[in-house]
């Protein structure tokens, strides 16, 4: 029997290791934790999530809602976590943090075609990895250093660079409730956020301060490459006095019940746990040093006496060029022992990163049982984030599943029926994949 190594326990080493293990091969997850942990890291358990609680939209007219389907209909053990740890959060899927690490931890632990070792692993021609027939490197946007550049010795430079920036968390009993108040977007009965209202005033004097404050300065031998998904708070203010008025701080839907009106700007928190005792400023994922996060952000109406549970930072992202030196099978064109998984290859998000992982794992579990699958059509939400590996591109970019990664439609439609459309279309062709594949 074949043996497969897998490289870092995060949310698409999980997954690949997984599925991996159902179809009863056996598995070695390698895991640097605890003996060594990256720049944002903080837990021994798997699958940790460092930037948000949120794993976004489950609502089927999105195409991230369709990828948690079709990600369910494969079994996977991240949505079964996500589920049993979810939080109040609208529409969104948002989870418990500490919940969801130790649920898919155990699940990992459980699992007796997997062995957990936990050790880094920093050459993928490292003698650990000898007896393997196949290594996955499931390492994430934060690869150590040797790893990443043992890879590039195998890829010939075709690593970029570009910061993930994580958002604050606050304590709910230290927020003023006198200002701020519950309610999602055009639903003020519910509970899942808690909305802090600014006048023109307020938002103007924030917003110059925002602009002026100090920021971290990247490293010289790194390029400073921002994600337009998520960049940071500072980094969209300086594009327009207005630009966060249409994003992150857009007051539509939002009605203060002091004023009975929609406020100028609102900042939103999103909640962290269960319980609500935390929550985490929604757009707020910044690169201001510490002192000027506590400073500026207490501009916030409602949080201007706020304890910060924790504040913002950046990280790198390491991820390579994936429709230069990956094949179809996600593995190196260079050295096809090797496949890539998780955001390393140019996905971004948890769920997107996950369910890479559980391609290559569903992937290379049939080819070790000698079947043959298809990869699931590109009108599918898997489909067309795995097409977004392949096309060909002038300057590749990390990219979330969207419906713009799906073919057209081919036919005229108002624009909200457009994504019903989409959805209807993704649901049908990979319900007929999963007949194909997995009869």
């Amino acid at each position: 029997m074949e043996k497969i190594a897998v490289i870092g326990g995060g949310l698409a080493g999980c997954e690949c290791a997984m599925q991996l293990a159902k179809a009863e091969i056996p598995v070695v997850l390698f895991e640097m934790k605890p003996d060594k942990y990256s720049e944002a890291h903080h837990i021994p358990s798997l699958a940790e999530l460092v930037c948000s609680n949120s794993l976004r939209s489950g609502d089927l007219s999105t195409a991230v809602g369709i990828l948690k389907k079709e990600m369910e209909s494969l079994d996977s053990v991240i949505m079964k976590a996500a589920m049993q740890a979810r939080v109040p959060a609208g529409s969104a899927v948002a989870v418990d943090r500490e919940i969801f690490s130790n649920l898919v931890t155990k699940a990992i632990e459980d699992e007796k075609f997997i062995t957990i070792v936990r050790k880094e692993i920093t050459s993928i021609n490292a003698p650990e990895l000898a007896e393997f027939s196949k290594i996955v490197v499931a390492a994430g946007p934060l690869a150590s250093e040797p790893l990443t550049e043992s890879l590039i010795e195998k890829i010939g430079g075709g690593r970029l660079y570009f910061y993930d920036a994580i958002a604050p968390i606050v304590s709910k009993d230290s927020i003023n409730m006198d200002i701020a108040f519950f309610g999602s977007r055009y639903k003020p009965e519910d509970d899942d956020y808690l909305n802090c209202p600014m006048t023109e005033e307020q938002y103007a004097a924030f917003l110059d301060e925002l602009k002026k404050g100090e920021r971290v300065v990247p490293r010289e031998f790194e390029k400073e490459i921002h994600f337009e998904g998520c960049l940071p708070i500072e980094e969209m203010a300086d594009r327009g006095d207005k630009t966060l008025t249409f994003g992150p701080l857009k007051p539509v839907g939002l009605i203060d019940p002091r004023t009975e009106e929609m406020a100028y700007a609102v900042v939103q928190l999103r909640a962290e746990n269960k319980e609500k005792t935390s929550f985490n400023l929604v757009g707020f994922q910044t690169k201001l040093k510490y002192p000027e996060q506590k400073r500026i952000f207490k501009m916030i109406p409602g949080l201007e006496d706020v304890e910060f549970l924790r504040l913002g930072s950046i990280h790198r992202n390491t991820y390579v060029n994936a429709p230069e030196v990956l094949d179809n099978n996600l593995a190196l064109k260079s050295y096809p022992r090797v496949h890539l998984a998780g955001q390393i290859t140019g996905v971004e998000g948890y769920l997107e990163s996950a369910a890479c992982g559980l391609w290559v794992g569903f992937l290379l579990a049939n080819q070790i049982k000698g079947l043959t699958v298809s990869a699931p059509p590109l009108e599918t939400s898997m489909g067309a984030l795995l097409g977004h590996l392949r096309e060909q591109k002038k300057n590749f970019q990390p990219s979330n599943v969207q419906f713009g990664l799906m073919p057209a439609l081919n036919k005229r439609a108002p624009k909200k029926v457009r994504k019903e459309l989409y959805a209807k279309r993704a649901i049908e062709l990979f319900e007929s994949w999963l007949k194909e594949n997995l009869s």
